[in-house]
């Protein structure tokens, strides 16, 4: 139960679906060539959204997971970044015998929607990690808390900065059974995640009833989940993007996660009255 608990505290804060991963190699940044930055339409998310989620274990609120996006103090050379913040703890009896406290901050492009800061700093039952990664963006590259600077797909994203990029994506004119990849850094490892469109259907949650898409992972069998469709994400059917909701099937028990409030969206929201 508490493994379960710590285990979807992190895929939703990161979006990060378990997948075969692989070793970047270490590279001398000054030696590479720079690349122009990239330039995306970006309508799903803006500075002043809040998004507050609950953690389900059984009939249990197990925990809270909170998303704010603002926009950064300070600039990238001449460019703009939002400062996107995500806290996640413990609640109630889960709180008294396995404390949950942890943040995630990264500070993305405007433009690009992509990363040049990711911190995180995880405390759940005694156990902690602390990141402080520096994009280099312009050189295919990102440097770690220990100094070391390894070579990355062009415009990789962290744990964070991968849930706002894929809002990003055009799904006007998907089809069941489309898959889509993101390459995200977790842990110093490289991992190509990728998901596929399942279908659109009204979900109803606590919050309310909503139009959505619904997606599952193509995952790496045997490690968290039993089978590929152990994990489905529904997204809000709008400008927005929103994942509303989340089930998981562990190896032992499940758990659900779903949006219970809302604030300062692009967009209106799918919500069916």
């Amino acid at each position: 139960m508490k493994k379960s608990v710590i285990t979807i505290t992190t895929l939703f804060l990161s979006f990060v679906l378990i997948a075969q991963s692989y070793k970047p190699e270490q590279v001398d940044p000054d030696t590479m060539e720079s690349i122009p930055m990239r330039v995306i339409d970006n309508s799903a998310f803006q500075a002043g959204e809040m998004l507050k989620y609950k953690i389900h274990y059984g009939f249990v609120d197990a925990g809270e997971v909170v998303l704010k996006v603002e926009n950064s103090s300070y600039n990238f050379g001449d460019r703009e970044a939002f400062h996107i913040i995500g806290t996640g703890k413990s609640l109630g009896g889960f709180d008294w015998f396995f404390k949950v406290r942890d943040r995630y901050e990264t500070y993305i492009d405007k433009q690009g929607i992509f990363p040049y800061r990711f911190v995180r700093e995880v405390s759940e039952g005694g156990y902690e990690i602390h990141q402080d990664y520096t994009f280099l963006p312009w050189k295919k590259a990102v440097k770690t808390d220990a100094q070391k600077t390894y070579k990355t797909p062009a415009f990789i994203q962290d744990m964070l900065s991968s849930f706002y990029y894929t809002r990003t994506l055009d799904f006007s004119n998907i089809g069941s059974g489309d898959t889509f990849m993101i390459e995200t850094i977790i842990d110093g490892e490289i991992f190509p995640l990728q998901i596929k469109y399942i279908k659109t259907e009204n979900i109803k949650i606590r919050s309310g009833k909503f139009r959505c898409m619904k997606f599952v992972p193509i995952l790496q069998e045997g490690r968290v989940f039993e089978n590929e469709e152990d994990l489905n994400v529904w997204i809000t059917d709008d400008e927005n993007k929103i994942p509303i909701l989340v089930k998981s099937k562990l190896m032992v028990g499940s758990i659900k996660m779903e949006m219970t409030e809302w604030l300062g969206v692009a967009n209106s929201i799918a919500i069916i009255d």
